[in-house]
Protein backbone atom coordinates (compact mmCIF):
# COMPACT_ATOMS: atom_id res chain seq x y z
CA UNK A 1 0.00 0.00 0.00
CA UNK A 2 3.02 2.14 1.09
CA UNK A 3 4.57 1.72 -2.78
CA UNK A 4 1.06 2.57 -4.65
CA UNK A 5 0.39 6.05 -2.20
CA UNK A 6 3.86 6.89 -3.14
CA UNK A 7 3.81 6.30 -7.24
CA UNK A 8 0.17 7.87 -6.85
CA UNK A 9 1.89 11.06 -5.02
CA UNK A 10 4.71 11.04 -7.50
CA UNK A 11 2.07 11.03 -10.78
CA UNK A 12 0.29 14.11 -8.90
CA UNK A 13 3.12 15.88 -8.28
CA UNK A 14 4.31 15.06 -12.17
CA UNK A 15 0.87 16.72 -12.96
CA UNK A 16 1.09 19.55 -11.35
CA UNK A 17 4.83 20.62 -12.65
CA UNK A 18 3.66 19.90 -15.78
CA UNK A 19 0.35 21.92 -15.88
CA UNK A 20 2.43 24.96 -14.22
CA UNK A 21 2.98 27.69 -16.34
CA UNK A 22 6.84 27.69 -17.26
CA UNK A 23 8.56 29.96 -15.13
CA UNK A 24 9.65 33.25 -16.99
CA UNK A 25 13.82 32.48 -18.12
CA UNK A 26 15.77 35.55 -17.47
CA UNK A 27 17.08 37.45 -20.63
CA UNK A 28 20.19 38.73 -20.88
CA UNK A 29 20.82 42.46 -21.42
CA UNK A 30 23.30 45.26 -21.12
CA UNK A 31 23.74 48.27 -19.71
CA UNK A 32 26.95 50.72 -21.03
CA UNK A 33 28.19 52.95 -18.52
CA UNK A 34 31.45 54.77 -18.10
CA UNK A 35 35.12 54.42 -16.89
CA UNK A 36 35.97 50.95 -14.85
CA UNK A 37 36.63 53.10 -12.22
CA UNK A 38 34.09 55.21 -12.31
CA UNK A 39 30.44 55.75 -10.66
CA UNK A 40 28.70 55.37 -13.54
CA UNK A 41 29.77 51.75 -13.80
CA UNK A 42 28.49 51.38 -9.62
CA UNK A 43 25.31 52.88 -11.19
CA UNK A 44 24.71 50.20 -14.02
CA UNK A 45 26.26 47.34 -10.96
CA UNK A 46 23.72 48.71 -8.59
CA UNK A 47 21.11 48.19 -11.15
CA UNK A 48 22.01 44.81 -12.39
CA UNK A 49 22.36 43.60 -8.80
CA UNK A 50 19.62 44.94 -6.83
CA UNK A 51 16.64 46.00 -9.84
CA UNK A 52 17.15 43.67 -12.92
CA UNK A 53 16.48 40.15 -11.23
CA UNK A 54 13.34 40.50 -10.18
CA UNK A 55 12.16 41.56 -13.83
CA UNK A 56 14.33 38.78 -14.90
CA UNK A 57 16.73 40.40 -16.93
CA UNK A 58 20.44 39.38 -16.26
CA UNK A 59 22.03 42.53 -16.78
CA UNK A 60 25.85 43.37 -17.28
CA UNK A 61 27.52 46.27 -16.77
CA UNK A 62 29.73 47.30 -19.76
CA UNK A 63 32.84 49.81 -19.40
CA UNK A 64 33.04 52.10 -22.17
CA UNK A 65 34.60 55.51 -22.95
CA UNK A 66 31.83 57.44 -22.27
CA UNK A 67 28.21 59.26 -22.92
CA UNK A 68 28.61 59.67 -26.64
CA UNK A 69 30.05 56.11 -27.13
CA UNK A 70 27.18 55.01 -25.05
CA UNK A 71 24.48 56.42 -27.12
CA UNK A 72 25.85 54.71 -30.41
CA UNK A 73 26.28 51.52 -28.62
CA UNK A 74 22.84 51.59 -27.34
CA UNK A 75 21.45 52.79 -30.63
CA UNK A 76 23.41 49.89 -33.05
CA UNK A 77 24.98 47.10 -30.59
CA UNK A 78 22.84 44.00 -30.03
CA UNK A 79 21.76 43.26 -26.67
CA UNK A 80 22.27 47.00 -25.06
CA UNK A 81 19.01 48.15 -23.74
CA UNK A 82 19.87 50.65 -21.27
CA UNK A 83 22.75 53.76 -21.09
CA UNK A 84 23.83 56.51 -18.73
CA UNK A 85 24.23 59.10 -20.46
CA UNK A 86 25.12 62.72 -19.43
CA UNK A 87 22.28 65.81 -20.16
CA UNK A 88 24.51 67.87 -22.17
CA UNK A 89 25.75 65.19 -24.53
CA UNK A 90 22.41 63.86 -25.54
CA UNK A 91 21.42 67.46 -26.19
CA UNK A 92 24.44 68.16 -28.36
CA UNK A 93 23.09 65.16 -30.54
CA UNK A 94 19.73 66.79 -30.50
CA UNK A 95 21.56 70.89 -31.40
CA UNK A 96 23.71 69.17 -33.92
CA UNK A 97 20.54 66.94 -35.83
CA UNK A 98 18.71 70.66 -35.59
CA UNK A 99 21.54 72.09 -37.36
CA UNK A 100 21.04 69.88 -40.63
CA UNK A 101 22.67 67.03 -39.37
CA UNK A 102 20.72 64.03 -40.59
CA UNK A 103 23.21 61.18 -39.03
CA UNK A 104 22.56 62.87 -35.86
CA UNK A 105 18.89 62.93 -36.07
CA UNK A 106 19.03 59.21 -36.67
CA UNK A 107 20.52 58.89 -33.79
CA UNK A 108 19.60 60.03 -31.12
CA UNK A 109 15.25 60.90 -31.95
CA UNK A 110 14.35 56.97 -31.52
CA UNK A 111 16.49 57.17 -27.76
CA UNK A 112 14.17 57.66 -24.80
CA UNK A 113 14.59 58.76 -21.22
CA UNK A 114 13.51 56.66 -18.38
CA UNK A 115 14.55 58.58 -15.37
CA UNK A 116 16.67 61.47 -14.38
CA UNK A 117 19.31 60.22 -11.97
CA UNK A 118 21.94 62.84 -10.51
CA UNK A 119 24.52 65.48 -11.19
CA UNK A 120 27.85 64.78 -11.45
CA UNK A 121 30.65 67.05 -10.93
CA UNK A 122 33.06 68.28 -13.18
CA UNK A 123 36.43 68.23 -11.66
CA UNK A 124 39.19 70.65 -12.94
CA UNK A 125 42.56 69.41 -11.74
CA UNK A 126 46.05 71.29 -11.40
CA UNK A 127 49.34 70.47 -10.05
CA UNK A 128 49.79 72.05 -6.42
CA UNK A 129 52.13 74.53 -7.19
CA UNK A 130 49.70 75.77 -10.32
CA UNK A 131 48.92 79.93 -10.16
CA UNK A 132 45.83 79.06 -11.34
CA UNK A 133 42.86 78.64 -8.50
CA UNK A 134 39.71 79.36 -10.56
CA UNK A 135 38.11 77.11 -13.19
CA UNK A 136 38.03 80.96 -15.25
CA UNK A 137 41.23 80.83 -15.52
CA UNK A 138 41.82 78.59 -17.66
CA UNK A 139 41.49 80.03 -21.10
CA UNK A 140 45.39 79.70 -21.90
CA UNK A 141 46.26 76.31 -20.37
CA UNK A 142 46.45 72.86 -22.00
CA UNK A 143 43.59 70.77 -20.84
CA UNK A 144 43.34 67.08 -21.44
CA UNK A 145 39.27 66.45 -21.45
CA UNK A 146 39.36 62.54 -21.41
CA UNK A 147 39.11 60.16 -24.45
CA UNK A 148 37.44 61.06 -27.89
CA UNK A 149 33.31 59.77 -27.69
CA UNK A 150 33.49 60.65 -24.39
CA UNK A 151 30.90 62.79 -21.63
CA UNK A 152 34.03 64.08 -20.47
CA UNK A 153 35.07 65.24 -23.54
CA UNK A 154 31.67 66.63 -24.64
CA UNK A 155 31.18 68.47 -21.38
CA UNK A 156 35.05 69.94 -20.63
CA UNK A 157 34.86 71.50 -24.88
CA UNK A 158 31.20 72.70 -24.22
CA UNK A 159 31.98 74.52 -21.04
CA UNK A 160 35.09 75.62 -22.25
CA UNK A 161 33.43 77.17 -25.21
CA UNK A 162 30.30 78.80 -23.42
CA UNK A 163 32.99 80.60 -21.04
CA UNK A 164 35.56 81.77 -23.26
CA UNK A 165 33.32 82.26 -26.47
CA UNK A 166 35.19 79.92 -28.55
CA UNK A 167 37.17 76.41 -28.62
CA UNK A 168 40.00 75.05 -27.30
CA UNK A 169 42.82 75.10 -29.68
CA UNK A 170 43.84 72.04 -31.31
CA UNK A 171 47.87 72.91 -29.90
CA UNK A 172 46.19 72.74 -26.37
CA UNK A 173 43.65 70.14 -25.97
CA UNK A 174 44.44 66.15 -25.37
CA UNK A 175 42.30 63.26 -25.32
CA UNK A 176 44.10 60.68 -22.83
CA UNK A 177 42.54 58.30 -20.32
CA UNK A 178 42.37 60.02 -16.58
CA UNK A 179 45.14 58.23 -15.57
CA UNK A 180 47.41 58.73 -18.17
CA UNK A 181 46.34 62.82 -18.08
CA UNK A 182 47.58 62.62 -14.27
CA UNK A 183 50.60 61.20 -15.11
CA UNK A 184 51.50 63.96 -17.87
CA UNK A 185 50.30 66.75 -15.12
CA UNK A 186 52.77 65.68 -12.50
CA UNK A 187 55.07 63.90 -14.55
CA UNK A 188 56.72 65.70 -18.04
CA UNK A 189 53.99 68.67 -17.08
CA UNK A 190 52.97 68.58 -20.96
CA UNK A 191 49.07 68.81 -19.68
CA UNK A 192 48.16 72.04 -17.01
CA UNK A 193 44.27 70.99 -16.60
CA UNK A 194 42.72 67.74 -16.37
CA UNK A 195 39.05 67.82 -16.65
CA UNK A 196 37.25 64.75 -14.87
CA UNK A 197 33.37 64.37 -14.84
CA UNK A 198 32.17 61.60 -12.35
CA UNK A 199 30.14 61.45 -9.47
CA UNK A 200 31.42 62.03 -6.31
CA UNK A 201 32.56 59.94 -4.09
CA UNK A 202 34.80 59.36 -8.01
CA UNK A 203 36.82 56.32 -6.77
CA UNK A 204 39.33 58.26 -8.95
CA UNK A 205 40.13 60.45 -6.27
CA UNK A 206 39.08 58.46 -3.18
CA UNK A 207 42.01 56.19 -3.95
CA UNK A 208 44.62 59.30 -3.78
CA UNK A 209 46.96 58.77 -1.14
CA UNK A 210 47.68 61.50 1.69
CA UNK A 211 50.69 62.86 -0.55
CA UNK A 212 48.47 63.59 -3.15
CA UNK A 213 47.94 66.97 -1.78
CA UNK A 214 51.38 67.60 -2.55
CA UNK A 215 51.22 66.83 -6.16
CA UNK A 216 47.12 68.18 -7.30
CA UNK A 217 44.63 70.27 -6.15
CA UNK A 218 40.92 71.50 -7.04
CA UNK A 219 39.91 74.28 -9.20
CA UNK A 220 37.39 76.39 -7.83
CA UNK A 221 34.20 77.51 -9.88
CA UNK A 222 33.44 81.15 -8.88
CA UNK A 223 29.49 81.44 -10.18
CA UNK A 224 29.48 85.21 -9.64
CA UNK A 225 32.36 85.71 -11.89
CA UNK A 226 31.00 87.20 -15.42
CA UNK A 227 32.69 84.30 -17.60
CA UNK A 228 31.14 81.79 -15.21
CA UNK A 229 28.05 82.99 -15.95
CA UNK A 230 27.19 81.68 -19.35
CA UNK A 231 28.07 77.98 -18.12
CA UNK A 232 25.29 77.70 -15.58
CA UNK A 233 22.90 78.13 -18.42
CA UNK A 234 23.17 74.29 -19.34
CA UNK A 235 25.10 73.06 -15.93
CA UNK A 236 25.03 73.33 -12.31
CA UNK A 237 26.68 74.74 -9.28
CA UNK A 238 27.75 72.05 -6.64
CA UNK A 239 29.78 71.65 -3.79
CA UNK A 240 32.86 69.24 -3.72
CA UNK A 241 32.39 67.62 -0.01
CA UNK A 242 36.09 67.35 1.64
CA UNK A 243 34.39 64.87 3.62
CA UNK A 244 34.40 62.42 0.31
CA UNK A 245 37.69 63.30 -0.40
CA UNK A 246 39.56 63.60 3.17
CA UNK A 247 43.35 62.60 1.37
CA UNK A 248 42.76 65.34 -1.10
CA UNK A 249 41.07 67.88 0.19
CA UNK A 250 41.13 70.07 3.33
CA UNK A 251 37.88 71.90 2.49
CA UNK A 252 34.89 71.57 0.42
CA UNK A 253 34.90 73.39 -2.93
CA UNK A 254 32.48 75.32 -4.95
CA UNK A 255 32.39 73.18 -8.41
CA UNK A 256 29.74 73.36 -11.53
CA UNK A 257 28.06 69.68 -12.59
CA UNK A 258 26.13 68.19 -15.27
CA UNK A 259 22.75 65.85 -14.73
CA UNK A 260 22.73 62.12 -15.73
CA UNK A 261 20.14 60.03 -17.06
CA UNK A 262 18.95 56.45 -17.44
CA UNK A 263 17.92 56.42 -21.23
CA UNK A 264 16.96 53.58 -23.29
CA UNK A 265 15.15 53.18 -27.07
CA UNK A 266 11.89 53.70 -28.20
CA UNK A 267 11.35 50.04 -28.42
CA UNK A 268 8.00 48.72 -30.34
CA UNK A 269 7.97 45.06 -29.55
CA UNK A 270 5.63 44.50 -26.86
CA UNK A 271 7.62 41.67 -25.41
CA UNK A 272 10.47 43.98 -24.65
CA UNK A 273 8.15 46.68 -23.97
CA UNK A 274 6.57 44.50 -21.27
CA UNK A 275 10.33 43.51 -19.57
CA UNK A 276 11.62 47.03 -19.77
CA UNK A 277 7.71 47.81 -18.05
CA UNK A 278 8.51 45.41 -15.06
CA UNK A 279 12.59 46.57 -14.91
CA UNK A 280 10.51 49.83 -13.52
CA UNK A 281 8.52 48.51 -11.45
CA UNK A 282 11.32 46.61 -9.82
CA UNK A 283 12.96 50.20 -9.75
CA UNK A 284 10.54 51.57 -7.67
CA UNK A 285 10.28 48.57 -5.44
CA UNK A 286 13.46 48.39 -4.58
CA UNK A 287 14.90 51.75 -4.83
CA UNK A 288 14.92 52.11 -0.85
CA UNK A 289 17.68 49.04 -1.00
CA UNK A 290 19.26 51.13 -3.80
CA UNK A 291 19.67 54.45 -1.96
CA UNK A 292 20.41 52.35 1.57
CA UNK A 293 22.86 49.97 -0.10
CA UNK A 294 23.75 51.46 -3.45
CA UNK A 295 26.24 54.18 -4.47
CA UNK A 296 25.77 57.30 -2.23
CA UNK A 297 24.58 59.06 -5.72
CA UNK A 298 21.15 57.25 -4.97
CA UNK A 299 20.16 59.52 -2.47
CA UNK A 300 20.28 62.10 -4.58
CA UNK A 301 18.22 60.24 -7.11
CA UNK A 302 14.58 61.06 -7.25
CA UNK A 303 11.66 58.97 -9.01
CA UNK A 304 9.85 62.27 -10.02
CA UNK A 305 9.76 62.28 -13.72
CA UNK A 306 10.44 66.17 -14.83
CA UNK A 307 9.85 67.73 -17.82
CA UNK A 308 11.93 67.29 -20.64
CA UNK A 309 13.58 69.64 -22.52
CA UNK A 310 12.11 70.09 -26.20
CA UNK A 311 13.27 66.60 -28.37
CA UNK A 312 13.85 64.97 -25.25
CA UNK A 313 10.98 61.82 -24.32
CA UNK A 314 10.35 59.67 -21.56
CA UNK A 315 9.92 55.96 -22.22
CA UNK A 316 6.02 55.25 -22.48
CA UNK A 317 5.84 51.56 -20.74
CA UNK A 318 8.58 52.74 -17.72
CA UNK A 319 6.94 56.35 -17.53
CA UNK A 320 3.59 54.73 -17.04
CA UNK A 321 4.41 52.48 -14.24
CA UNK A 322 7.25 55.15 -12.22
CA UNK A 323 4.50 57.08 -12.24
CA UNK A 324 2.27 54.86 -10.49
CA UNK A 325 5.17 54.53 -8.03
CA UNK A 326 4.12 55.28 -5.03
CA UNK A 327 0.94 56.19 -5.27
CA UNK A 328 -1.77 55.14 -2.83
CA UNK A 329 -4.15 52.77 -3.67
CA UNK A 330 -7.65 53.78 -4.00
CA UNK A 331 -9.80 53.35 -0.82
CA UNK A 332 -12.70 50.71 -1.40
CA UNK A 333 -15.87 52.43 -0.57
CA UNK A 334 -17.85 51.48 2.74
CA UNK A 335 -20.60 49.18 2.31
CA UNK A 336 -22.80 48.27 5.05
CA UNK A 337 -22.58 44.22 5.56
CA UNK A 338 -25.52 41.82 6.46
CA UNK A 339 -25.85 39.66 9.18
CA UNK A 340 -25.50 36.51 6.23
CA UNK A 341 -22.13 38.50 4.60
CA UNK A 342 -20.72 38.71 7.67
CA UNK A 343 -20.93 34.84 8.56
CA UNK A 344 -19.94 34.23 5.01
CA UNK A 345 -16.59 36.00 5.43
CA UNK A 346 -17.55 38.49 2.59
CA UNK A 347 -17.39 41.38 4.50
CA UNK A 348 -16.53 42.66 7.61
Amino acid sequence: MGNVCRIVAGMLAWCVAALAPPAQAAIAYKIVTASARGTYIQIGRDLAKFVAPQAQIDLEALPSAGSAENIHRLRYEDGVKFALVQSDVYQAFINQGNAGDANATAIIRPLRVILPLYNEEVYFIVRADSPLNFVHEIADSRLNVGPLRSGTAMTATTLYRLMFGRGIGEDKVSFLSNEDALVKLTGDKSVDVVVVVAGQPATLLTEMKPEARALIKLLKFDAGNPTSQAALKTYFQSTVKASNYPNLLAADVTGIAVKAYLVTYDYSRSDTQARLASFARSLCQHFGQLQSEGHPKWKEVSLSMPQLGQGWSYFGPTARELARCGAPAAAKPARACSTEQKILGLCE
